[in-house]
């Protein structure tokens, strides 16, 4: 991924799969990812020691919360899922989202899956 470009736009288009995080930065520890959403195929997962934050820069996004019901992100909201808290998110759309995440945070928890990407994958 292009790191010195510096438009959002542009960085998402550079990523051509969906569920598919890519690192743009890092702050303190802390990575600043993009990810284009389509469909359901994130699995229930925890991150036990870390929150993640969702922020939707364009389309919406289905929060699922365990023991909470399910709501809607829109364009410029967010939500911080905080440690420990099962979840999943989808789109019937195509959403783009910013995601704020420590840099211990697998991509989904101790979940394996087919979507499921590795820090090196998301570099």
């Amino acid at each position: 991924m292009n790191t010195t470009e510096r438009n959002l736009t542009k960085l998402f288009e550079q990523i051509t799969g969906y569920f598919s995080p890519k690192i743009i930065g890092e702050v303190d520890g802390v990575y600043i990812k993009l990810a284009r959403v389509k469909g359901d195929d994130v699995p229930w997962h925890t991150h036990d020691n870390e929150d993640e934050m969702f922020y939707v820069v364009e389309g919406s996004l289905v929060m699922e919360i365990e023991g909470v019901d399910s709501f809607e992100l829109k364009e410029d909201e967010y939500y911080i899922v905080k440690k420990g808290v099962r979840h999943r998110v989808y789109s019937q759309d195509e959403s783009r989202l910013m995601l704020i995440e420590n840099k211990s945070t697998k991509h989904t928890g101790d979940v394996q899956s087919h979507i499921t990407r590795s820090i090196e994958e998301q570099m």
